[in-house]
């Protein structure tokens, strides 16, 4: 396993890991088969989405904003509950295939770390 660190330095971003997700492929030799990132925080997400036009990313943390408010009649006390929210809808962890030690990943698709209780230090794995 791999893992690295990142510094969130809003309260929401997303962080295009792309790169660090493949220099972790490479440390660990991997050739061939699926490898698994993964995010052990309760605010904070893994996705694979577009990373060509960031308008994609305002896009999908404007619709998360409107779905899940930041205020709202939770009763969690530490007044993060809807951090919690949006990394239950987004998950924790992606799969990747991994074939000639390449990401198969599509044309247009970057890994994204999501956080959503920032500013925060973060680790993120990847097996």
């Amino acid at each position: 396993m791999v893992s690295f660190s990142l510094s969130t330095g809003q309260s929401t971003c997303w962080t295009d890991i792309t790169d660090l997700v493949r220099s972790a492929v490479r440390e660990l030799g991997i050739t061939d088969g699926v490898i698994t990132v993964f995010v052990p925080h309760t605010t904070a997400g893994i996705t694979i989405n577009e990373n060509a036009d960031p308008d994609v990313v305002r896009d999908m943390v404007s619709v998360l904003d409107r779905l899940v408010p930041r205020e709202g009649p939770y009763r969690h006390a530490e007044g993060n509950s809807a951090a919690h929210v949006k990394a239950s809808l987004l998950g924790s962890s992606v799969n990747v295939i991994v074939e000639g030690s390449a990401l198969r990943l599509g044309t247009w698709q970057g890994i994204y770390f999501c956080e959503f209780d920032g500013p925060r230090r973060r680790t993120v794995m990847v097996r």
